[in-house]
């Protein structure tokens, strides 16, 4: 393959690998701006030189957010994406494209480009029949139950609406909301959400929808389709769907002008920062229906709108140093330490540098004039250095670390993970002061104590492990600077009570590596005990549906240290549920022992995680894919078309709820 080929094959290899981090993962490692122009360059070579054209190519297809563990929809109107410009030179040209093409007068509407999750709103005489995610463009993910959920989309209408239409949306979290849950997965050493975007995905693929509910998502309507809209423009579409109950941006202008564009560009780069939303760029769109029509589309996108992306907001400043964070289980996170610099209304200080490959990458030296981007970030981080700036007084290279900043441990990388790790569980203060954080949290123990506390407790020498919390006494917390009577009382209390958290919120707390809430559900229902746990071998765990590899591996390497053991025989020796209520073991049968059943469809009498739980209680297992070795699928309404079209094919039984329940004899 000659040069230019194997560029196109390179441009494509990382292309898909964004498409994936992007949209199946939501967790993209470039900005938007360098998928654009790296997209834009495989769209030039790919005319430049047809005999390379590949139908599988990214630029065939839009990237697809599918998700196998939700039913897919055929989108009855196509969601295509909207071509991209950072130049105002270019909504120049598409306004004088659009005029020439036309020939006659027309009005563009201007909106806010909210940066989200797309959505798409069904409505049948009035009331919400199906929500549907962008997917590939084609199909889409059915998260209908998700988005009921969330409050500024109504289920009912009110007014004079169309019998049938559908209603194009953008799903948000808010920056307070998002800022408070990154606190709280903070706090959980869980990974953080990148930005706002991200998070709203992420959310809209839970497949709880009460955890949805507690997320506070937000939605702006932007697009009404069907055959017998109110109105022949989009502005008065809009203001009618206004009408019908949908929340519609009030930022909406009807613009007669090309200078009309480019001051609601102007005005929005700088207005949209006071937003309570992310945004992250303009839509202009051609207000007339008929003159939509007669524009047309490209394969991809209509040519009578462009979506113009604001730049991400990037300052320079000087690197001073790079300091080194260690979590709750060891994980070394660098931060590099900056000259303060003013950067989206915020004066930066400190920004990420996730891990030794990024280090490596930007070629990092002490004293080196960076360039920081925020942009739709809550963390700022390091894009670039300015090279030319260097000196002959530059610092020496940044290198990570080999030994724990802390303890002095020398630190482990596991196989192909990005991080490097302390494995000094029991001497490292960190390690040992963020476990007692962990296992105090609200969704563990639930005990009332934070951060400080738990640092007063291990400088007095009170607290040296979790078990110890149970052994301080009243008079010993009255010593203490800070506390006085009645916080010692709660403190108590809150311990007295924590004896009562069921067992997988304690297994939870212990702090387990890779064992979070869900993982640990899982496991306390297959094991049923503590004792069962620890014995369990490496193929009974990974033999639990979701229970892979690396998480039994962690169990089992938890439960083969002795300190673990006579830290578990302390907690139980204190009274910590160790096992799951006799309530719910007697409820346990074997009724559908070593049956696979796959859950499809919605429900009337039972939730979806209910019908989950009653399998799992019954000795059966759930899987989110039809196979070979499905046994059943419970079936309720709105089955997905391709899985019962698969499960016909396949010969497996299909059963409805009255079957289920009888089958478990309820």
């Amino acid at each position: 393959m000659n040069e230019i080929g194997s560029k196109i094959k390179r441009l494509r290899e990382e292309l898909e690998k964004h498409n994936y981090n992007y949209y199946v993962l939501s967790m993209p490692v470039i900005s938007d701006k360098e998928f654009d122009y790296q997209m834009k360059e495989l769209q030039q070579l790919e005319e430049q030189y047809p005999e390379y054209t590949d139908p599988l190519s990214p630029t065939q297809r839009v990237g697809s957010d599918l998700s196998k563990e939700f039913e897919q929809i055929e989108h009855q109107y196509p969601m295509l994406s909207l071509g991209n410009t950072y130049s105002e030179g270019e909504i120049r040209d598409f306004y004088e494209r659009t005029a020439r093409t036309l020939n006659e007068p027309f009005e563009i509407v201007a909106e806010l480009k909210y940066d989200g999750s797309s959505i798409s709103l069904i409505y049948e005489n009035g009331k919400l029949l199906r929500a549907v995610t962008r997917g590939d463009g084609t199909r889409g993910d059915d998260v209908t139950a998700n988005i009921k959920t969330i409050r500024s989309i109504p289920l009912k209408l009110r007014g004079n609406y169309p019998e049938k239409f559908e209603i194009r949306g953008e799903v948000m979290l808010p920056w307070a909301e998002f800022e408070r849950l990154n606190k709280e997965r903070e706090e959980q050493e869980e990974p953080l959400f990148a930005n706002p975007r991200n998070a709203a995905a992420g959310t809209l693929k839970q497949q709880n929808p009460a955890i949805v509910a507690k997320r506070r998502l937000d939605t702006y309507c932007y697009y009404l389709l069907g055959e017998s809209l109110p109105s022949g423009t989009h502005y008065g579409n809009l203001e009618a769907a206004r009408s019908w109950g949908f929340k519609i941006p009030d930022v909406m202008r009807v613009c007669n002008t090309l200078q009309d564009l480019l001051d609601y560009i102007a005005y929005w780069d700088t207005e949209r920062k006071n937003l309570p939303v992310a945004t992250d760029g303009i839509v202009f769109k051609v207000n007339s229906l008929r003159q939509q029509r007669f524009l047309g589309y490209t394969a991809k996108s209509p040519r009578w709108a462009i979506s113009y992306k604001f730049q991400a907001e990037k300052a320079e400043t000087r690197l001073n140093s790079v300091s080194y964070q260690v979590g709750r289980t060891g994980i070394i996170t660098p931060v590099a330490n900056l000259e303060p610099v003013q950067l989206a209304g915020t004066v930066v200080k400190r920004a990420s540098l996730h891990n030794a490959d990024i280090i490596a990458e930007l070629d990092l030296h002490i004293g080196d004039q960076v360039y920081v981007e925020k942009g739709g970030e809550i963390i700022p981080k390091i894009v670039g250095i300015n090279k030319e700036a260097r000196s002959m007084l530059m610092g020496d290279k940044v290198t990570f670390i080999t030994h724990c900043p802390e303890c002095g441990t020398q630190l482990i990388r596991e196989g192909s993970e990005a991080g490097h790790y302390c494995p000094n569980v029991w001497g490292c203060p960190p390690q040992i002061k963020g476990k007692i954080e962990h296992f105090v949290t609200r969704r563990a123990m639930n005990i009332n104590i934070g951060p400080e506390t738990v640092e007063d407790l291990y400088n007095a020498g009170y607290a040296r492990n979790t078990a110890d919390l149970y052994t301080i006494k009243f008079a010993d917390l009255m010593r203490l600077e800070r506390w006085a009577e009645k916080s010692a009382r709660n403190f108590s209390e809150s311990l007295e009570e924590s004896k009562k958290v069921p067992f997988e919120r304690v297994l939870f707390a212990l702090g387990i590596r890779f064992v979070g809430e869900t993982v640990a559900k899982r496991l306390t229902y297959s094991f049923l005990s503590i004792e069962n746990l620890e014995n369990a071998s490496l193929e009974e765990l990974t033999s639990i549906d979701e229970i892979g590899l690396r998480i039994a591996q962690s169990v089992v390497d938890y439960f083969a240290d002795e300190r673990n053991r006579i830290l578990i025989n302390r907690l139980k020796e204190y009274g910590l549920q160790m096992r799951i209520s006799e309530d719910i073991q007697t409820s346990r049968t074997d009724k559908l022992k070593d049956l696979i059943i796959v859950i499809s469809g919605t429900f009337s009498q039972h939730s979806r995680d209910e019908y989950k739980a009653m399998i799992e209680q019954h000795g059966g297992k759930n899987s989110s894919s039809i196979s070979g070795k499905t046994n059943y699928i419970l079936a309720g309404e709105n089955m997905g078309p391709s899985k019962l079209e698969k499960a016909k094919k396949s010969g497996i039984k299909i059963i409805n709820e009255t079957d289920f329940l009888n089958l478990i004899g309820e």
